[in-house]
């Protein structure tokens, strides 16, 4: 029977502290959380691997590291109301709501919906609402939002979304350069979203979020 509590212990140890994540609630929430819940039952003993997780469809869950890095920039406290877009099988969104007061989870594939919310549920994450709806939208009905967490690298990112965070607001994005990825932190500060850069990390583009580029003959 494979000891996945040790697992996540050294996925902590080996991952996330060396990787200058120091944040103790960060530190609690990933050694709390089952991981291995979260992935596909063929996958379980990759769950704690420093790799993303292929959920299908092109979904990944996010590498330990780069979530927990992302987490750190953010720098989520308990009365913040947090928006998880394309939030997956829901493990990001386990983490959250022990750093948040509340997570909305936008996630627009049933199939992984579905597997949130038993999870979740089983897990005992009850301020995480699921949203179903899709990815490029975002949830402006339930916003604005402290604090956005993309799931996902993106080659470009709507205004749709960007408008839906409270004014000093944080977004983290992990922006597709070619075959560079950068993770930044935007600071919505009147009105206007100010990029910062945090770390380099590589993810599949989530749908929807493709640069669009001009046709020309």
């Amino acid at each position: 029977m494979t000891d996945f509590a040790a697992r996540r212990t050294m996925m902590v140890d080996t991952q996330i502290r060396p990787s200058d994540v120091t944040k103790f609630p960060i530190i609690e929430a990933m050694l709390a959380v089952p991981r291995e819940a979260f992935v596909p039952a063929d996958r379980q003993d990759a769950a704690y691997l420093g790799d993303n997780i292929d959920l299908g469809q092109g979904r990944v869950m996010l590498e330990p590291r780069t979530l927990a890095k992302m987490l750190d920039a953010l720098d989520v406290q308990p009365d913040e109301l947090v928006l998880d877009l394309g939030a997956g099988s829901g493990y990001s969104a386990a983490v959250l709501s022990r750093l948040a007061e509340a997570v909305i989870a936008l996630e627009e594939d049933e199939a992984l919906l579905g597997d949130a919310q038993s999870t979740l549920s089983d897990v005992g994450a009850d301020n995480v609402v699921l949203h179903e709806g899709p990815l490029t939208e975002g949830a402006a009905d339930l916003g604005p939002f402290d604090a956005i967490i993309v799931e996902g690298a993106v080659e470009h990112l709507p205004e749709t979304i960007t408008d839906q965070l409270k004014d000093g607001g944080r977004i983290a994005v992990l922006f597709q350069e070619g075959r560079l990825g950068t993770v930044r932190i935007g600071y919505r500060i009147d009105g206007q979203i100010n990029w910062r850069f945090a770390f380099n990390a590589g993810a599949p583009v989530l749908p929807g979020f493709q640069r669009h580029e001009a046709f020309s003959l």
